[in-house]
């Protein structure tokens, strides 16, 4: 779907997100873990636990991402529920 010119600086700006001055191998694993996990990307999500094994990521470590991808998921769903009830004023206290 992109042009090859934008392909080309899309692969440039992805190849440079691994190139880190500051996060460790480990450390942007599990960040680019938790980032595939919340944008529900399972292309994404397969490469970066081929690379957390390849990293030694342990089992443990990778059940805390999941647990926090899904924590900031539930909590965004209840903030988007109360919105709604917010803005249409509806007492959910009425439903019995």
């Amino acid at each position: 779907m992109l042009s090859k010119h934008h392909k080309v600086l899309y692969d440039a700006f992805y190849d440079s997100t691994h190139q880190n001055e500051y996060l460790d191998q480990k450390t942007e694993v599990l960040v680019g873990l938790a980032a595939a996990m919340g944008m529900n990307c399972q292309p994404c999500t397969r490469y970066y636990l081929h690379q957390a094994k390849k990293a030694g990521i342990k089992t443990g470590e990778v059940s805390e991402v999941l647990a926090k991808v899904m924590a900031v998921a539930a909590g965004q769903k209840r903030l988007q529920a109360q919105a709604v009830l917010d803005d249409y004023k509806i007492d959910i206290e009425s439903f019995k």
